[in-house]
């Protein structure tokens, strides 16, 4: 059995140089293979390609590189177009064999480059139609939904019978439309009614008038409530009874007060170090920063009346808001500290870290007022709170202590156990 392989000769000339460079690799390969009863003998004879009738045998051992060599600049580049080097490591300008002979008319200028796009477009006539547009009149095949398959809408709309006993179906079939609505409420079918009839069930104080499963809810006017009035705090009045020590002032709040002086924040912070009557102190929204902020914490470090201290939206930094926590570990009598709200939203792992380990380490501290990120050191702040209170009431039951709790302040992010308002 004999197989040959032959070259077909080609009309048109070969104009690709690499599919030329890959033909004259190529040689024709002829294989007789004879068999016998007794042995098998193979014989391969190799026989020379051929391009238009010519060998190309004699091209085998030039040398590729010398022949580049002998190549004018012209027809480097003529032969460059014609080969496509499939790197990827070279510049694509390399790689194209386009060439744009032409000289640059500029810089660019954008706003007649637009224009010139602007005025291409309305000067281009508009494609004809093969149908002119005719009002009412449809091009073209209209598209038709195919038909659906019914049996899953049938199989739903079907009543599934469920069997509840006598007691509960009684109550059920005897009980009021408004009856069912507070049920529904309770087991938490919401989708089932509208707001109205909802939160009517969830504040027990009657279904509205008129209302069925049907009913639409319809707008009520909103309360208008008055707006609050301004902190009318005098600064300066209460700066000296805290210079002073007057035992009347056990509640100082600035809160919302604007353009507080650093001089006057210096000023307080001073007398709260000699203060032994002051019991809150809040401070929320006044333009605190780091520097009177690490002046307060100072003054906490000093002071040992103080229980609840409030610093929040503020401009306080993250490691400023460190060194008050840890201020709070030497003076041991604030119990509820709030500092959400700062300048810089995100803490960070490692901030977060020295906060929990500086927290657990606080025997007196039970609410902490300020958003943590990971759970980690969310979960550890709230234990660790949790058992403070616990303790502090097991103290307390005991008769050992007397311990009075501080009404929480405005919602914010805190990190508070939630039996704390239970107990």
């Amino acid at each position: 059995m004999a197989t040959t392989e032959i070259f077909q000769d080609w009309d048109s000339p070969y104009e690709n140089l690499s599919a030329m460079r890959t033909t004259t690799t190529r040689k024709t390969t002829t294989t007789t293979r004879i068999e016998t009863s007794s042995s098998t003998k193979t014989t391969t004879m190799t026989t020379a390609a051929k391009l238009y009738g010519k060998d190309l045998s004699e091209y085998d051992d030039i040398d590729v590189d010398q022949l580049l060599a002998e190549l004018t600049p012209e027809e480097l580049n003529i032969l460059a177009k014609e080969v496509d080097p499939d790197d990827s490591f070279m510049p694509p300008s390399q790689r194209c064999s386009y060439e744009c002979n032409k000289s640059p008319t500029g810089p660019l200028n954008r706003k007649k480059l637009i224009e010139h796009i602007n005025k291409q477009a309305l000067e281009t006539p508009d494609i004809p139609e093969l149908k002119p547009f005719v009002p009412g009149v449809i091009r073209g095949k209209k598209w038709v939904p195919p038909p659906q398959d019914n049996t899953k809408e049938k199989e739903a709309d079907e009543q599934i019978a469920i069997d509840l006993g006598d007691e509960y179906e009684q109550a059920l079939s005897a009980a009021t439309q408004e009856e069912i609505i507070d049920l529904a409420a309770i087991l938490g079918f919401h989708s089932m009614m509208n707001q109205d009839q909802y939160h009517a069930s969830l504040l027990n104080s009657g279904q509205p008038v008129g209302l069925g499963w049907d009913g639409v809810t319809k707008a009520s006017q909103p309360k208008v409530y008055p707006m609050e009035p301004p902190n009318d705090t005098d600064v300066d009045a209460t700066i000296k009874q805290v210079r002073d020590d007057d035992s009347s002032l056990t509640d100082l709040n600035w809160n919302n007060i604007k353009n507080i002086s650093d001089e006057k924040f210096i000023q307080l912070f001073e007398g709260l170090e000699m203060n032994t009557h002051l019991e809150s102190l809040s401070l929320t929204n006044v333009g605190l920063n780091d520097k009177t902020a690490q002046r307060l914490a100072d003054a906490v470090e000093k002071n040992s009346t103080l229980r609840v201290l409030n610093v929040e939206t503020n401009f306080i930094s993250p490691p400023v808001i460190v060194k008050l926590i840890r201020s709070l570990l030497k003076t041991k009598s604030i119990e509820e500290f709030r500092c959400s709200n700062q300048r810089s939203q995100v803490l960070g792992n490692k901030i977060e870290m020295e906060i929990t380990q500086l927290v657990e380490q606080n025997p007196t501290l039970l609410r902490l007022g300020l958003h943590l990120e990971f759970n980690d050191a969310r979960h550890r702040v709230a234990a660790h709170l949790q058992r403070n209170i616990d303790r502090i009431f097991r103290v307390e039951r005991t008769g050992r202590a007397n311990f009075v709790p501080i009404a929480g302040g405005p919602a914010t992010s805190t990190v508070t156990p939630a039996d704390d308002l239970k107990k």
